[in-house]
């Protein structure tokens, strides 16, 4: 005898057996138990998740000689007639295949006929939105007043592709995605039927690679059962099958991307390759280990949004205070991205290898989350000693010249910048900025100088409370004062706040001294 696919061996036959669908099946049941069938009904939902089984359950429980609380018996003559498809009264139209005006008339002309055994004829047409535009036009006032004897289902996974004169005429019904819990206790009771052994973290992984649909989850448990035959089915041995990788991998590679190192995180990639392992899946869930990590920043009790192990969670959660969740945001569209480009694309490798060099390198791109992430790694190598060079007082600097980007310390005996001296600052702050180095001049670009009431100190007024706070660093305004010293020969005091409400940013510095003493300038948005 032939082997029969799980999905198919394993197909519900009563509306208690359907998954995940309470609210229909209910709904359903019910009218069946009252006799208060439309004539007309439409599922809607994505591929897997039980409209077909529901429409075949439907046409054997309206036609079952003997129901029970609104189920299909499945021992009368016409419960196994359907069954076994051998029934006139149940039929079946792939409307992919049979899209045509014809297919349509041929409809038409037989439900003018009443079933031969049975209450009902019940037409199953699946994949609906694929009639033409004549098709749905010749279908329509069949549709809206068929005999009493005729039931249309039709099912679809696009019904947005379907005519408003279709939807109108039928009782919609929308089949949600199975949840990852319902669809790992339906594996766990399927493989201890089956005789098979399987770890609960193995059977949870399946569940979570179905993405929503019944039919895809049992499906991959036949082909992981089929390569294991006899044996445990073992974390690790699904993740070798459906070519997928360990979360510690991705632990890895996010450890490379946030640290910029390029050669570490190609490594990973080249691991992963050599491994046999779909690329495309590859990306994909690293993008759920991005948004697991995210959840777990953003909510209080992350657990019940997270599909990971509980002797994983403490770890987890540790790893994921680590990355800020701007930057995991940026990591998650950037991904997002890529997983729609890479589906038919024929150098996936060269693409992840872009992707990940940019996640790498912020600095290559201008968006505005990658200028946070920028900043982000500016700080760390501030934070690190990576711009800081330890000069002892008074120590020659062994004969090399000094980099622009480095500022001596200001000499304690230059004269005070006052008044009108602080004012020709103000006034060639542009030349300041340009001599300055990151991430110094990044702060000073979004300032605003101007001198305080007191005429004694230089105020740099600031739009953002990140750049202000930024700025208001004792090295940084001492790295300030270096500049303008070496500029002005003066030293100057800083003083920096926030702008009040409503004030404006000034974005760009040109030379004043022209308009000196003729014009009061504002900065306004």
């Amino acid at each position: 005898m032939s082997y029969t696919a799980l999905y198919r061996k394993f197909r519900p036959d009563t509306f208690d057996e359907v998954k995940g669908q309470v609210p229909v099946v209910t709904t359903l049941r019910n009218q069946v138990k009252s006799s208060r069938m439309s004539h007309a009904y439409l599922f809607c939902g994505t591929r897997g998740t039980g409209k077909t089984t529901v429409a075949k359950i439907m046409a054997r429980a309206v036609n079952c000689e003997s129901p029970a609380d609104g189920n299909p018996c499945g021992e009368c003559a016409m419960c196994r007639s359907i069954a076994a498809g051998t029934s006139m009264n149940v039929i079946e139209i792939d409307a992919a295949s049979n899209n045509g005006v014809d297919n349509i008339r041929e409809i038409v002309e037989e439900v003018r006929y009443s079933p031969t055994e049975g209450r009902y004829k019940v037409y199953i047409i699946d994949e609906v939105h694929m009639l033409s535009t004549g098709a749905f036009n010749a279908l329509l006032k069949t549709l809206e007043e068929p005999p009493s004897y005729v039931i249309f289902i039709l099912a679809t996974t696009e019904a947005h592709k379907l005519p408003v004169t279709i939807l109108s005429r039928c009782q919609r019904y929308d089949f949600s995605r199975i949840t990852v819990e319902e669809i790992t206790e339906r594996l766990t009771d399927l493989t201890q039927r089956e005789g098979a052994e399987a770890d609960e973290k193995a059977l949870r992984y399946i569940a979570r690679a179905a993405d929503g649909a019944m039919r895809d989850a049992l499906s991959l448990l036949d082909r992981c059962i089929a390569f294991y035959p006899g044996e445990r089915l073992t974390y690790d041995n699904v993740l070798e099958i459906l070519g997928t990788v360990d979360t510690e991998v991705f632990g890895r590679l996010l450890r490379a991307v946030r640290t910029g190192d390029v050669g570490g995180a190609l490594r990973v990639l080249d691991e992963t390759v050599m491994r046999g392992r779909d690329l495309a899946q590859f990306v994909v869930d690293f993008t759920w280990y991005l948004r697991n990590l995210l959840l777990a920043r953003s909510v209080e009790a992350p657990e019940e949004f997270l599909e990971i192990a509980a002797e994983q969670m403490e770890e987890f959660l540790a790893e994921a205070q680590e990355n800020e969740p701007e930057t995991l945001i940026r990591y998650i569209n950037v991904c997002s991205d890529l997983t729609n480009r890479i589906r038919y694309a024929s150098a996936k490798r060269v693409m992840i290898e872009v992707t990940l060099i940019r996640l790498c390198r912020p600095e290559t791109e201008t968006d505005y989350s990658a200028l946070l992430d920028r900043v982000r790694h500016l700080e760390e190598q501030l934070a690190s000693g990576a711009f800081v060079q330890q000069i002892q007082p008074g120590a020659p600097s062994a004969g090399k010249e000094q980099p622009e980007s480095e500022t001596p310390p200001v000499p304690a005996e230059l004269p005070q910048a006052l008044g009108e001296e602080l004012r020709a600052v103000a006034e060639k702050w542009s030349a300041i900025v340009s001599s300055a180095a990151s991430p110094l001049k990044l702060y000073l670009q979004t300032a605003r100088p101007s001198v305080d009431e007191s005429g004694s100190r230089l105020l740099l007024v600031y739009r953002d409370e990140f750049d202000k706070s930024a700025m208001d660093n004792p090295a940084h305004l001492e790295a300030l004062q270096g500049l303008i010293a070496k500029q002005t020969g003066k030293r100057v005091e800083i003083a920096v706040e926030l702008a009040a409400k409503g004030r404006g940013t000034m974005l760009a510095y040109p030379d004043l001294s022209a308009l000196k003493g003729k014009v009061e300038i504002e900065y306004v948005d």
